[in-house]
């Protein structure tokens, strides 16, 4: 019988209905799993799923009857995948289950920060607002995205998708390839130093590369403007956080977004920690790709290439 062990089921949620799976055969699922334990667990494997857990030749140097590891993400950099060829093991990962979820998380935090939602909620639960001399309070002043210069670093599926979002707002949608390689029609690309200093509201949906590891750096925030946006939705590495709070603290830039962090969860070492103003910065715990509808999708895509892999 075929066995399918999942090393951090947690990472899906409790709220997804895996039952699909038992369908191949025997199903074990673990929270969460260490190397050491991956090792002893995948021992008997036929397929593991995983999410964050290293696969190599330490974690499943045993599993002498794996033959497929299914990653629940896009990114794979935790596999070996020479090691996998060498043993002739297929994997496969899942790309797209999440564009609708991290657009839709994108546009949130770039509303909450631009029209100070923060402040505007705490003035009304203080009761601030009961018995003020006026109907409105606007202390706090927003503008429109209308006429604004969206940049975009990486425009792949989820950076297409906030494009013509962002462009339905009436804003000018630019954007930087990363690799230099992208060209997609119908949309502009600049140099990165152009989309730096034109631009309004900077998002980040590019992943993590040798050419973008610390892109967004204390040079690159240097070249914003001080009353930008920043955005980060695609990986942690990719920003420099110390030049980041540099940059918040000293005003370079207006407010930050972040949805990603260098390391997850937060270090205590983090100096964004410093920061308690959510008009300047707010984080979400890598949130973005998790609506209850891209779970589920992304699950019925492994499902089914559980499925292909078998009818091979």
């Amino acid at each position: 019988m075929m066995k399918i062990v999942f090393l951090d089921v947690k990472t899906i949620g409790e709220d997804i209905d895996l039952s699909r799976f038992d369908a191949f055969g025997e199903v074990v699922k673990y929270d969460f799993s260490t190397t050491e334990e991956t090792r002893e667990r995948t021992r008997d494997a036929d397929i593991i799923i995983l999410n964050k857990v290293r696969v190599d030749e330490e974690s499943i140097g045993e599993a002498r009857k794996l033959k497929l590891v299914c990653v629940t993400a896009t990114g794979t950099n935790n596999l070996d995948k020479e090691y996998l060829a060498q043993r002739g093991i297929q994997w496969r990962n899942v790309a797209g289950y999440s564009t609708e979820s991290v657009a839709q998380h994108t546009f949130a935090m770039l509303f909450y920060l631009l029209e100070h939602l923060n402040y505007y909620d705490n003035y009304v639960k203080e009761d601030r607002y009961v018995g003020d001399v006026s109907f409105t309070h606007f202390d706090h002043v927003y503008h429109e995205l209308w006429g604004k210069t969206w940049g975009i670093v990486g425009l792949g599926n989820i950076g297409r998708r906030v494009a013509d979002i962002a462009k339905m707002f009436g804003c000018r949608v630019i954007y930087y390839s990363t690799s230099g390689k992208n060209t997609q029609p119908g949309y502009e690309r600049v140099g990165f130093e152009e989309l730096l200093q034109t631009s309004d509201i900077v998002s980040v949906h590019a992943p993590l590369t040798p050419m973008t590891a610390n892109l967004m750096n204390a040079e690159a925030f240097s070249k914003m403007k001080g009353t930008a946006v920043f955005l980060n939705l695609g990986r942690g590495q990719i920003v420099d956080e110390q030049a980041l709070c540099d940059a918040l603290t000293r005003g370079k830039i207006a407010a930050a977004g972040l949805d990603v962090l260098v390391q997850e969860p937060m270090s205590p070492g983090n100096p964004l920690r410093a920061i308690k103003d959510s008009e300047k910065l707010l984080i979400t715990p890598h949130i973005a790709w998790a609506s209850v509808e891209a779970r589920t999708r992304l699950m019925e895509i492994i499902a089914g290439q559980i499925e292909e892999y078998l009818e091979m």
